[in-house]
């Protein structure tokens, strides 16, 4: 259910990205406008704009779904786009945290810098296990809380003034993604091989 949820949510992000295909939009491009989204947003957290941060959460993370979306769409994908948009996810999700702990401390608010903290590192911790793993040769999508899933509660815990519930709730759930992938890995590799 999950995969065919994926499948659809591909092919309608090639649907959506038709008009740049057309104005022959580099993905780099968008995978680079969307970073530097990811940072406005990440500054405007730090502000303080309240749940209207849920929504350019949203916005700023739905450039990730599209550069890949346009690079299939147009025929463009390459070894270095793909590089460039995993690098800059890491860097777009930082932004947005550190924007939430500039918040935090800000305002004087010491319970959330811990969860926001572990969050950021769980969310760290999810991508580098996948790459480690396909980096030694075997495939490891498994798990609950990739990058869609954690921008997705990001902005609804944000549109739900629960910025704290939900960095603790993100913070656990990447974690248990980590471990998720962790026992994948070590069934793919145990004698037997699973």
């Amino acid at each position: 259910m999950l995969a065919e949820m994926k499948a659809r949510t591909r092919q309608g992000a090639e649907r959506l990205v038709q008009p740049l295909v057309q104005a022959g939009v580099s993905p780099n491009v968008l995978t680079l406008a969307g970073f530097l989204l990811n940072g406005v947003v990440g500054g405007l957290l730090a502000l303080g704009v309240g749940p209207v941060g849920g929504l350019l959460v949203w916005l700023a993370g739905a450039t990730d779904l599209l550069d890949g979306a346009l690079a299939r769409a147009a025929g463009r994908s390459s070894v270095f786009g793909a590089f460039l948009d995993s690098t800059l996810d890491r860097f777009s999700e930082a932004v947005v945290l550190l924007g939430l702990l500039g918040l935090f401390l800000r305002q004087g608010e010491m319970g959330g810098a811990v969860p926001v903290t572990l969050a950021l590192i769980g969310s760290f911790m999810v991508s580098y296990t996948r790459a480690r793993a396909e980096g030694l040769g075997l495939r490891c999508e498994v798990g609950w809380f990739d990058r869609p899933a954690r921008v997705a509660m990001l902005g609804l815990g944000l549109l739900l003034g629960q910025p704290v519930l939900t960095l603790w709730v993100l913070a656990v759930a990447a974690h248990w993604t980590v471990l998720q992938r962790v026992w994948h890995v070590a069934r793919l590799t145990r004698p037997g091989g699973g």
